[in-house]
């Protein structure tokens, strides 16, 4: 159907989609999006437009509607394949015919099928689909709206012919969009934020629990659009109770109430210091050619390696004695360390830091897969739970094979995964969380990777939660039916989201009560909300249409069509069957390009030296696969003079450039001097990480204090007293320090910290330290 056309080159050719129309609608922790597509032939011939967009990994789409000048038409949802041969044949009898579906690789790519639009004519389309919320480190609510669909390495003997991309450098993208936001909530909101630049958020109530923004004029879809809504009081449990459809029958999911309960355990205090002091931590870095791009937009615009590099040094130096460990990277092949993991110690960290220095971004595709694989087949170590860190920029076209290996060996680990820049794929870092029993991280705009990696550290020290219940307390006359997969994994401070489907009528004032219980490190404890089965006013059905059940494909496709939500079985499909004329003439297919993020691969003094052929396109606007190998075969070369026989380039050498090496971030230069114990030495290095003299050091010492204390005490000083800001990214070396102060029984501690404190200018108090 959708077979590889000849593709767009940078020509002023007319494409036909012209704008993006997109509104927002946030009721709490979950978001519907409206999305306009608009269209216009202006060629002299019928017109097949292929338009490949990313959505959110989890996105279930309700709705898709066409307008072909005053008709409207609403798409069905029917059986994929089924979709796929009414779509043919409406084209072949000259019907105007539409069609959107899933890629059958990753749940993040759907197609957008514009068939026979006439000349001349204009088609508007409407894209509504429903999405939860990621809660971030800061308790953010992130909404991300992708614009860059980078392009997806796919793996030897791997095709999906149906979805080939076409991609151009972002400032050359042919459509604008327009963005605007509703945002309502139980609590008030404290305040939403941008990577793209906003109108002031206008609140519509006083008791600001109801916002509107919008993104300013002249938006170019060039990057990823991401919201952080903050609401006030952010870990109070919620329950929103939405009515059924009243056209939909009584006893059927949208016939019926169903409720969302949104819970945050808390844990005890005496069972969270009890971190797990020994695991089997496996760090997984992607080292394909798109980690040489910039992590965010900041100044210093460092390269993803360069961060991840940072990041296993907080890593490192992070872990308890006793634990084991091991580093694999990969690319079109993978590398480790070790030949299998080994228990933490001085030499197996200095070593593994060694070989961190050294990794680039020079292992050519993304083959993610392989590693993987071969990280399941090697033995548990008894008694060290193996946790999985997984680093990419998640630009990968086998996702759903990725997501079904981590959910095999769900029961042997937990995986924490975390995707780095623009375009990487919600589907596959939230899917490996997912079904790894872990956590999933984004690193985008300005973040710094670091914080939110120590972040999900701490969760994979913290002990494993089991015995997890959900229990409700109804009216006699109604019953629940849950919808959500049972909950399998609590995270300190981490929501939980419960959906459930509420049969049989109530009276009006009438509580219902849900209570989560779970065992902790041998404590037993529950979260409990009480909340009114009164259906929200007006609350639309996005919670009905966000759940669509489990189960084997029938019933997946019964559910789906049902509730008019897409799923990986079936596809929208419309048909304009009122045009009584059939439409005349060739159908010529016209592919609509995405944004692509051109500085990871081309600085723009290269890019400013492409040569434009009218008889060939330029490779970077090519399929995923000859993208990809295209950028794997001269990704890291010196000389760029081969390019010339495709077009790209004019046949000359370009040096590769030598980036100028920013000074060493204070904070990681002192955290490069730690111990594997916990204890820093007291050495010229050190000296000068603090900002101080060998001699002025060794002078300030107490004379009853050894020197690896008295340097571990500075270090600890310095960290509080000038590094707070950073404290989530050195918190957990400090405990290790203050763990060894304490493991020797250090005499003279307060003495030292006096001392400390009037040789680097601080006030820091002892019992700060932990000591």
């Amino acid at each position: 159907m959708m077979n590889c056309c000849g593709l767009l080159t940078f020509e002023k050719e007319p494409v036909p989609l012209k704008s993006i129309e997109v509104e927002l609608e946030v009721r709490d922790h979950v978001a519907t999006v409206v999305s306009t597509l608009n269209y216009e032939n202006k060629e002299d011939k019928p017109l097949e437009a292929v338009f490949v967009f990313p959505l959110p990994g989890d996105a279930a789409v309700c709705h898709f509607s066409a307008q072909i000048g005053q008709t409207q038409i609403v798409a069905e949802v029917k059986e994929k394949q089924k979709a796929r041969e009414e779509y043919d044949d409406a084209l072949s009898s000259g019907q105007q015919a539409f069609l959107l579906e899933e890629s059958d690789e990753s749940p993040d790519i759907f197609s957008l099928s514009v068939g026979s639009l006439p000349p001349a004519e204009s088609a508007s389309i409407r894209l509504e689909y429903v999405t939860e919320l990621a809660v971030q480190a800061d308790d953010g609510l992130r909404f991300c709206l992708p614009a860059v669909l980078n392009p997806r390495y796919q793996p030897q003997g791997s095709e999906d012919a149906l979805f080939q991309v076409t991609s151009v450098p972002a400032s050359l993208v042919p459509y604008s969009l327009s963005f605007s936001a509703r945002v309502s909530s139980p609590r008030p909101i404290s305040k939403v934020e941008s990577n793209c630049s906003l109108d002031p958020l206008q609140y519509l109530n006083t008791d600001q629990t109801q916002a509107t923004v919008k993104l300013a004029a002249g938006h170019k879809f060039d990057r990823d659009v991401e919201l952080l809504i903050y609401y006030k009081d952010a870990h109070q449990p919620t329950a929103v109770v939405e009515a059924g459809q009243a056209s939909a029958e009584l006893g059927s999911l949208m016939g019926d109430p169903v409720v969302m309960v949104s819970l945050y355990p808390e844990f005890t205090q005496s069972v969270m210091s009890s971190m797990a002091s020994c695991g089997e931590f496996v760090f997984l870095v992607d080292r394909s050619g798109s980690m040489d791009c910039a992590t965010n937009n900041t100044e210093q615009r460092e390269s993803r390696i360069s961060s991840a590099r940072d990041t296993l040094l907080l890593l490192l130096k992070s872990l308890p004695m006793g634990c084991y460990f091991n580093i694999y990277s990969f690319g079109s092949r993978y590398e480790h360390i070790f030949s299998k993991s080994v228990e933490y110690s001085q030499k197996t960290m200095e070593e593994a830091l060694k070989k961190v220095k050294e990794m680039e971004a020079d292992l050519g595709g993304t083959e993610i897969l392989e590693p993987l694989k071969h990280i399941y087949s090697q033995p548990c170590i008894q008694n060290q739970p193996r946790q999985l860190f997984v680093f990419t920029d998640g630009e990968v076209g086998n996702t759903k094979e990725v997501i079904d290996l981590v959910k095999k060996n769900s029961g042997s680990h937990r995986c924490f995964s975390f995707g780095i820049g623009e375009g990487a794929s919600s589907a596959l870092i939230n899917g490996m969380a997912k079904e790894g029993g872990g956590h999933a991280q984004f690193i985008t705009g300005t973040d710094r990777m670091q914080p939110k990696v120590m972040q999900s550290l701490r969760f994979a020290l913290q002990p494993a939660v089991v015995d997890i219940s959900v229990t409700w307390d109804l009216p006699k006359e109604v019953s629940v039916t849950v919808l959500s997969p049972p909950i399998t994994t609590l995270f300190q401070g981490q929501r939980s989201l419960i959906y459930a489907q509420l049969t049989g009528q109530s009276a009006e004032a009438a509580e219902g009560c849900v209570t989560l219980k779970y065992s902790l490190a041998g404590h037993p404890s529950e979260n409990q909300l009480h909340f009114s089965l009164r259906p929200a006013v007006d609350a639309g059905l996005t919670v009905h249409r966000g759940q669509q059940g489990g189960g084997v494909k029938e019933k997946v496709v019964q559910l789906s069509v049902q509730s008019g939500v897409s799923s990986s079985f079936t596809a929208f499909i419309a048909v304009n069957k009122d045009n009584g004329e059939a439409i005349q003439g060739p159908l010529v297919q016209r592919n609509i390009p995405t944004a692509l993020a051109m500085d990871c691969f081309l600085s723009s003094a290269t890019y400013g030296t492409c040569k434009m052929k009218k008889s060939a396109p330029l490779p970077i606007i090519g399929t995923f696969q000859k993208f990809s190998r295209w950028v794997g075969d001269r990704l890291h070369k010196k000389h760029f003079s081969s390019l010339a026989q495709h077009g790209a380039m004019a046949s000359q050498d370009f040096p590769a450039a030598v980036p100028e090496q920013p000074p060493r971030d204070p904070l990681l230069q002192l955290v490069s001097l730690q111990e594997a114990s916990g204890c820093w030495l007291l050495d010229p290095a050190l000296a000068a990480a603090l900002g101080q003299t060998n001699e002025e050091m060794e002078k300030s010492k107490p004379e009853k204090a050894s020197s690896e204390v008295w340097a571990t005490i500075l270090a600890l000083i310095w960290l509080h007293g000038f590094k707070m800001d950073a404290k989530d990214e050195w918190e957990l070396l400090a405990v290790k320090a203050a763990s060894w102060l304490q493991a020797h029984k250090a005499p003279c501690v307060s003495e030292c910290v006096d001392a400390g404190n009037v040789l680097l200018g601080c006030s820091v108090k002892k019992e700060a330290l932990g000591l």
